[in-house]
């Protein structure tokens, strides 16, 4: 009878799989060996694999690049990263070194893309998308990087009043996308989009705000919707409608040359995931040369701008578990030694799930278990598989530790949970580690933050002096706190 947890995964789902396989009994993430890592520096922790960004990445271009061939399209392609997504200088230094591009958010986004220009990792040739609803500090640092000789920053009007508030602070000429207010799912809470102008208002914005207008140069059209691009009658009816209203801009507007389809390239959340990247790109780039041959019209050059599917498969966590409740007759509670709600915030903020496994003990019997964090929270919990309704793990023995692996966790889970502040219940952020590989292809360690103090979390609270009578107050802010805490460690031998 097969009862052990590799016999479980095994008649599951495909495994081994291209970034998981399993040596010595224990579970293997990309060739990095995850007890070896446990070892080394304890848990909880989180790691982030930096080499994953740029795989990624040029898994897209390809795509791009071979969906523009086979359809003989004459546009080019240019791949922006969603800097919400995550801040971080590692990441974004990765990401960058794949000749990419950015998109921003607020404010203090255009603080980061000037400390990159001085570092050299972005220049004026870099495109500069920003997003979002746009006021007073927004406003101002944009035009600083415009003033400052950034031609190719593209401010993407989000609202009627932005065009006045741009051109007041913006010296000479500029340049401006526009965001469509898509509409979205029939099931959704509201009918169109918070974000942008509607479909049927774009053209007469162009007429009455921007083509009198000798400073304003319409360059793009960007384009969102909340489900992402997936295959669905509703993506591609939204898809449709958007090139429709790029072929009426463009007949009145030669200027404009670019359209922005976004992100929402979906990430693996499941040994059982599946999705066709190629064949979406294919009849993306399909649509649009087909609907804007039969109009007549010029094809777009085409931006992306993903986030999650940039750095998201980058990141994991790894906890173990400390202790097995029995709170009924069948209610096994696994209590994990930190928190879902303050390390994996999505999880109960939006009931999103992760590819979940253990990460050691796979040749031993398993058992249906619930997974509890340490809050006193009644929500600190994650209860359920995205391709199952239950968790399966090693059974618990209190002399033989059981660590459990969260993957692809990169993308939004810091910011959210709000890294180097505070944190639910005061459970400390865990160590971060980062990974990358060396010119020989050798893994190397790098701790980014050591695990949150008592100290810093005090001082973050106002306490001043601890009992040592020692000043906790942080002078500067949490963020660097961590990052003062760097260490460069010895390679990780691999199998």
């Amino acid at each position: 009878m097969k009862t052990k947890y590799i016999d479980l995964i095994d008649q599951s789902f495909y495994f081994p799989q291209e970034e998981f396989t399993l040596e010595n009994n224990a579970l293997q993430f990309h060739g990095i060996d995850l007890m070896k890592l446990v070892e080394q520096y304890g848990a909880p922790l989180k790691f982030t694999y930096l080499p994953k960004i740029s795989d990624n990445i040029q898994r897209a271009k390809k795509w791009f690049a071979d969906a523009i061939e086979a359809n003989g399209y004459e546009g080019n392609y240019h791949y922006c990263y969603c800097t919400k997504s995550s801040h971080f200088k590692h990441v974004l230094n990765e990401a960058l070194s794949n000749d990419i591009h950015i998109e921003t958010s607020s404010a203090f986004d255009i603080d980061i893309v000037e400390r990159l220009k001085v570092e050299g990792k972005i220049t004026n040739e870099t495109y500069v998308i920003s997003n979002g609803f746009k006021r007073d500090q927004y406003v101002n640092n944009i035009a600083r990087l415009i003033n400052n000789g950034h031609k190719n920053a593209i401010p993407v009007i989000d609202n009627y009043e932005e065009i006045e508030l741009l051109s007041e602070e913006i010296e000479g000429k500029f340049k401006v996308g526009i965001r469509i207010a898509s509409e979205e799912e029939p099931k959704f809470e509201f009918y169109t989009s918070r974000l942008g102008i509607g479909y049927k208002n774009i053209v007469p914005f162009y007429t009455k705000q921007i083509e009198s207008n000798p400073q304003v140069e319409l360059k793009m059209l960007h384009f969102f919707i909340n489900t992402g691009i997936r295959d669905t009658a509703y993506y591609w009816n939204e898809l449709m409608k958007c090139i429709k209203v790029y072929i009426a801009l463009k007949k009145v507007c030669p200027t404009l040359d670019s359209l922005n389809i976004g992100g929402g390239f979906p990430i693996k959340n499941s040994l059982a995931f599946e999705y066709d990247y190629a064949y979406m790109i294919n009849e993306i780039i399909y649509q649009i040369k087909t609907a804007c041959d039969e109009a007549g019209v010029k094809v777009p050059h085409i931006f992306t701008e993903f986030g999650s599917f940039t750095v998201g498969e980058s990141g994991g966590a790894i906890y173990e578990v400390l202790y097995q409740k029995l709170q009924n007759d069948r209610e096994k509670w696994n209590m994990i030694n930190s928190s879902f709600i303050t390390t994996m915030p999505d999880t109960w903020a939006i009931n999103k799930r992760f590819v979940m496994l253990a990460v050691n003990r796979w040749n031993e019997e398993y058992e249906r278990v619930l997974l509890g964090g340490l809050t006193c929270d009644s929500d600190d919990y994650y209860n359920s598989e995205q391709h199952m309704n239950a968790i399966y793990m090693p059974k618990y023995k209190k002399d033989k530790p059981l660590y459990i692996g969260f993957f692809n966790t990169g993308a939004y889970q810091e910011t959210i949970g709000g890294f180097g502040g505070l944190q639910h219940c005061l459970i400390p952020s865990p160590k971060h580690i980062l990974i990358d590989r060396d010119e020989d292809g050798n893994l190397t360690t790098e701790v980014f933050a050591q695990q949150q103090t008592s100290d810093q979390l005090l001082g973050i609270l106002g306490y001043g002096k601890n009992i040592n009578g020692e000043n906790n107050a942080p002078e500067i802010n949490s963020g660097q706190v961590f990052a003062k805490a760097k260490e460069k460690t010895d390679p990780i031998t691999t199998s």
